[in-house]
């Protein structure tokens, strides 16, 4: 008897069908979106020139720096500026220190200053509030109610700390970017003086071809190139440059820098020098990485790998036992 479809199976058929067509469409129109072309957006980064191209780097990488906090705004805000001056909390506060750690972490002016004191203020004064309420209501211990008001009083000194704490961590992931591509930029500072760049002409140069490697890099030399030529002592341009950073790797290059021009020794033996010790340094940081891994690895393997191991041995035998002969 030959193979008939009904009328149910074929409107059931039609159905399946028009939903692959649907989903399909679906897909077709939405793929853009799904995979990026990274080919053609490379592409258009080389077309565009180095100039540009750094530029859309951090423009990529900052579109986000916005939404992040109130630190990085160029003018700073009026209430917390108001807070700053009212409370004079710039004069009873180490000034000075706050400055330096804020330019480590690349936040520069008087914004991010103003925003970072009337932070740690503000954190100080809500954070006993926000403890005492969770404890109250959430924890809601048997215990007098004294003795949670000085339990509360605890969340003033991590409110006030913090602030400090998130600009250590901005002040890490800086200096890991520049740890990573300060050997690169060694190696094409010394390409540009050795064919025949002046020291400011090769800042320049490697701050525009280190910026689609790292944003932040870029900024320092940028800033470096424009203290050479604006301040009157370049040493401490140099000089600047190895605060901000705060890398060991960074000072041992200004150091090499100063003592170059001081007693006029080649910058390019110098560089090399430099640039060889940097890319050792860097070597050996990654081996030392891996290294540490086999121990970090012990605890994930006994509380995931071991138990199922256990397991898939153990369970034929216990099956068997449980089963009888």
């Amino acid at each position: 008897m030959p193979f008939e479809l009904t009328t149910p199976q074929v409107q059931q058929a039609m159905i399946m069908l028009t939903a692959l067509a649907t989903v399909a469409a679906v897909l077709v129109a939405a793929w853009p979106w799904i995979a990026r072309d990274r080919m053609a957006e490379r592409i258009r980064l080389v077309e565009k020139g180095p100039r540009q191209a750094p530029r859309d780097a951090r423009a990529r990488s900052g579109a986000h720096g916005a939404a992040r906090s109130l630190l990085f705004a160029k003018e700073p805000n009026r209430i917390f500026a108001g807070i700053v001056e009212r409370l004079s909390l710039a004069r009873l506060t180490d000034e000075g220190g706050a400055s330096k750690l804020l330019r480590m972490a690349g936040l520069r002016g008087q914004a991010p200053l103003v925003a970072f004191l009337a932070s740690r203020l503000i954190a100080a004064v809500a954070m006993p509030g926000i403890a005492f309420a969770y404890i109250t209501l959430v924890v809601q211990p048997d215990l007098p109610l004294p003795i949670i008001a000085a339990m509360a009083s605890v969340g003033a000194a991590i409110g006030f700390w913090l602030p400090k704490l998130y600009v250590h961590n901005l002040i890490a992931k800086r200096q890991s970017s520049l740890r990573r591509s300060w050997p690169d930029a060694l190696d094409l500072l010394l390409i540009c003086v050795e064919s025949g760049m002046s020291s400011e002409s090769a800042f320049r140069k490697v701050a525009e071809e280190i910026g689609a490697q790292s944003r932040e890099l870029a900024e320092e030399m940028s800033l470096t190139t424009a203290e050479l030529a604006y301040l009157s002592d370049r040493r401490q341009a140099y000089e600047n440059l190895g605060t901000r950073t705060g890398l060991d790797s960074v000072k041992a290059t200004v150091i090499g820098l100063i003592q170059s021009e001081k007693y006029g020794t080649s910058l390019g033996q110098t560089l090399r020098v430099l640039a060889k010790e940097s890319r050792d340094f860097r070597m050996a940081a990654a081996e030392k990485k891996a290294a540490s891994l086999p121990p970090k690895l012990t605890v994930p393997m006994i509380l995931f790998f071991l138990p199922v191991l256990f397991a898939v041995i153990a369970t034929p035998a216990v099956i068997q036992a449980v089963g009888g002969p």
